[in-house]
């Protein structure tokens, strides 16, 4: 390529990239250059990348492998791009989103203006009332396995822009760089934890899957949130037969559906009397299931709704042990106020919007942390569990607003 020749790439763009990197955080990347350090030459930086990008000489470096272990075992490989190639990516990113987001399915929710993961469980909540079955499916490894000459034909078809095509493909092509240093070339996949990575699969599963379930099967409604995904079916049959085209369909655009993530559900209540064995389903931190609700005149009856996943509760009692409130006995639970309700009201915003008392158990343990932390902190409380647990009752009543969760009701005991 003849690097005189300039593209048109601006200044302000540039600057914008750098405001949503800011926004977005981030751990530094094989340079062990941090946003922080980044900043302290903010303008000749910056300046760079924009003298790089617009001359045609920008070359990304190679991104920093960080493992992540699974929930289920195993590592989730994750690829994190330095500071300036955040930036960069994200400059390409500004440009080329506007040029595909209109093409889009409206049920596909990931990584999209407008959308969020709740909207794609709102949906599937409706759909599961109205379809007595469900394929549950979940692409294997996706952002590993992206075929790099199929997924720039998708590019081509929606840019001739020489330099978003020139980056795609470089970013589509740096190399992993290990701990070690040891360099790792790349023949597939866009790495996840890239800026343009989910951009990009989205693109890719918009020919495979969204494009192809609009053509072939326009009687099957379906929501995708990445690589996460659940089809409706009137029948077990008509269930059977869409997974096997899947497969097929998934093949051909050398993926593969998850073997153990991939299976087809009955939605079991009241008015579906059928036995089948799997009658429940996992989406986005929510567990579909039959489960004991009431109608308008308060009658009980079994409907098939979501409500936090066990696995989902798991995590947050987790985060709520990593607190360690127990250790802080210097802390006032003013200051646990400002610190964790943040987090809390993220947790009850998201899971709380769906069969709420499922979400109960997590925020009583909250309780149990504060209670735990009211016995380190007041002797007069060290020996009794009982009494520790009253006193902190008695705050929440006279101070309701002092934690989210006590607002809902959601408190210790009180004497």
């Amino acid at each position: 390529m003849d690097k005189t020749k300039s593209y048109e790439i601006s200044k302000h763009a540039v600057w914008e990239a750098y405001k949503h990197v800011k926004a977005n955080k981030g751990a530094s990347g094989i340079d062990d250059v941090s946003l922080t350090v980044f900043e302290e030459n903010l303008k000749n930086n910056l300046y760079k990348i924009w003298n790089r990008m617009s001359s045609g000489s920008y070359f990304p470096p190679p991104v920093k492998v960080v493992e992540i272990p699974k929930k289920n075992g195993g590592k989730r490989i994750l690829g994190v791009p330095t500071v300036a190639d955040r930036i960069a990516q994200m400059v390409a990113k500004m440009y080329f989103e506007p040029l595909v987001e209109p093409y889009f399915h409206p049920d596909s929710y990931g990584y999209r203006p407008g959308k969020s993961a709740i909207d794609a469980v709102a949906v599937t909540r409706e759909r599961c009332w109205r379809y007595d079955w469900v394929l549950e499916f979940d692409i294997k490894g996706l952002f590993d396995n992206i075929d790099h000459s199929l997924l720039m034909r998708a590019v081509k078809a929606h840019t001739d822009c020489k330099w978003l095509l020139l980056y795609i493909e470089r970013w589509l092509k740096a190399p992993f760089q290990k701990d070690d240093g040891r360099v790792i070339e790349r023949q597939t996949g866009t790495p996840q934890g890239g800026v343009i990575s989910p951009l990009l699969a989205n693109l890719f599963l918009h020919y495979v899957f969204d494009m192809w379930m609009k053509r072939n099967r326009p009687q099957n409604p379906w929501a995708r949130y990445a690589d996460d995904g659940i089809t409706h079916c009137r029948t077990w049959k008509e269930a059977e037969e869409l997974l096997e085209q899947l497969q097929e369909r998934f093949r051909e655009c050398l993926l593969e559906l998850h073997p153990d993530k991939t299976r087809i559900v009955y939605c079991k209540d009241d008015d579906r009397s059928g036995n089948f064995p799997e009658t429940k389903f996992d989406f986005l931190g929510y567990t579909f299931r039959p489960r004991r609700s009431k109608n308008r005149y308060a009658k009980f009856f079994i409907s098939f709704t979501p409500g936090v996943s066990n696995k989902a509760g798991k995590v947050m009692r987790q985060t709520i042990r990593q607190w360690r409130l127990h250790l802080k006995p210097d802390k006032t639970l003013e200051d646990f106020s400002h610190m964790f309700n943040p987090v809390l009201r993220g947790w009850i915003n998201y899971y709380g919007r769906f069969y709420k008392s499922a979400l109960y158990p997590v925020l009583r343990h909250m309780n149990r942390a504060l209670v735990h932390w009211a016995r380190r902190k007041y002797k007069r409380l060290t020996r009794h569990h009982r009494r520790a647990e009253y006193w902190l009752g008695s705050v929440a009543r006279r101070e309701p607003q002092l934690f989210v969760h006590w607002k809902m009701g959601i408190m210790p005991a009180a004497g």
